[in-house]
């Protein structure tokens, strides 16, 4: 029917467009570069979060009245864990 020509005619548009230029494995890179992205900026939260975690530790040992102001890698570091960046 209508419906099986014009599927056809936009799998031809889409094959003449793109042919070789986008190989079926093009998704599965895709998405692995993404996997990818996510998991080394988790990694380095977590290891930014634990250096951090240390210096807090030294901090309240040395000086405890600046507790607070040594909070802020720790936030520094979160925020790369949920924005990637």
């Amino acid at each position: 029917g209508k419906q099986g020509r014009t599927e056809k005619m936009a799998s031809m548009l889409v094959s003449e467009s793109f042919g070789e230029a986008c190989p079926a494995s093009a998704p599965f890179f895709g998405y692995m570069g993404a996997a990818a992205a996510l998991i080394f900026a988790n990694l380095g939260a977590a290891y930014g979060t634990a250096k951090s975690g240390v210096g807090i530790c030294s901090m309240g040992v040395m000086h405890p009245g600046l507790i607070m102001k040594s909070i802020i890698p720790v936030v520094m570091a979160g925020g790369i864990g949920i924005y990637g960046f």
